[in-house]
């Protein structure tokens, strides 16, 4: 994938751009599950020659003595995977992940063991829950570069 793709963390401290992206995957070992706080991991290859840091800088983690994981240090959010083979970025963290169908599972044996069955449990939702969700104001950064981050109030 060669189109230019920009991405960031929840608070907006950190933005990156990147081009020339590789097979996107997701990966079910524990490590990922728990860098994630979630199921899976989910990531794209990203050549480190396109990739453009445009706010801040991930901090890194050592999560094993091969890898290390980038993450926002104000909100958190994982970015990136840095292996011996290069960098892998967040599916997540794109302004338009939509874009990002994951190819391949990695490490499919370490799955949970229900993740197989995950999507036939019945959608919920009740009034409650739709005017609860529709009275949230985000804080979050948006889907998009912005000059300055947060906004200056008026």
């Amino acid at each position: 994938m060669d189109s230019i793709m920009t991405g960031g963390c929840q608070c907006g401290a950190v933005r990156f751009r990147a081009e020339k992206l590789g097979r996107p995957s997701i990966c079910h070992c524990r490590m990922c599950q728990k860098a994630f706080g979630s199921f899976f991991g989910a990531f794209v290859s990203a050549d480190q020659a396109h990739l453009a840091w445009t706010r801040g800088q991930p901090s890194l983690f050592r999560s094993s003595a091969k890898v290390k994981r980038g993450f926002c240090s104000k909100c958190g959010t994982p970015l990136t995977y840095h292996h011996p083979g290069g960098v892998e970025l967040a599916i997540g963290a794109f302004d338009h992940p939509e874009r990002l169908e994951p190819q391949v599972q990695v490490n499919h044996h370490q799955r949970l063991p229900w993740i197989d069955t995950l999507f036939q449990k019945p959608a919920f939702s009740s009034p409650e829950m739709e005017a609860f969700f529709a009275s949230v104001e985000s804080y979050q950064h948006p889907d998009h570069d912005t000059a300055e981050w947060p906004p200056k109030d008026d």
